[in-house]
């Protein structure tokens, strides 16, 4: 399922006055560990939405770094009041399509988490799936030196797809779970916004923890 929020006026406004947004992230490019001003991991969460879950990550995980990307801005607008009145030195927001990642970090990235993308069902959409291989060679260009994507789904068929996709592009599955938040062996998993709903409404979510190891 994917939802579109209604446009917030004035959005791009008030992201770029948070102290989190980066603006021209291209600058950037092979100095983020600058940015962060440390050598911790970094991580990036592609369609971040309002932001629970890289938020929650940052709070939790103060020794990784987070990177939170979001096209939509009145999507990314809820995360940064938030994060209002909240320091968090490892977490920075940018306002970024996944197809320009090559463009702002080098080989920087130790893990990318898609979270509730849009599953894209009609096969003419094939290739804006995020678990395509076109965006799996992108990956290719930022991570560090092994590669590694955590995906959770509500969708079955784009789980389905992504596992097929996965796989023949030679990544192995660490962990795969069918039902995340009823698994027999927990997952330790913070929920994101879009989660935390279908976990009331019962829904099954879908998990893969995936790996290729250079």
């Amino acid at each position: 399922m994917f939802v579109r929020y209604k446009k917030v006026v004035n959005a791009d406004v008030m992201v770029e006055q948070s102290p989190y947004f980066i603006k021209e992230p291209e600058k950037f490019k092979n100095k983020w560990k600058d940015v962060f001003q440390n050598n911790f991991p970094i991580v990036i969460e592609l369609g971040m939405g309002r932001g629970d879950f890289i938020i929650q990550m940052a709070k939790t995980y103060p020794h990784i770094n987070f990177i939170g990307i979001e096209m939509f801005l009145s999507q990314m607008v809820y995360a940064t009041e938030k994060l209002e009145k909240l320091k968090l030195p490892n977490l920075k927001l940018l306002h970024l399509d996944a197809k320009d990642l090559g463009n702002v970090f080098g080989k920087e990235i130790d893990t990318i988490y898609l979270t509730f993308c849009d599953p894209w069902p009609k096969k003419q959409d094939e290739k804006k799936r995020f678990t395509h291989e076109n965006f799996l060679r992108i990956y290719d260009r930022v991570f560090k030196k092994d590669k590694h994507i955590i995906l959770k789904t509500d969708n079955k068929g784009f789980f389905q797809y992504s596992l097929e996709s996965l796989s023949q592009y030679w990544y192995t599955f660490d962990r795969v779970s069918l039902d995340l938040h009823h698994d027999e062996h927990p997952i330790e998993n913070i929920m994101t916004d879009y989660e935390q709903r279908y976990y009331v409404e019962g829904r099954p979510i879908y998990y893969v923890d995936a790996r290729f190891k250079n």
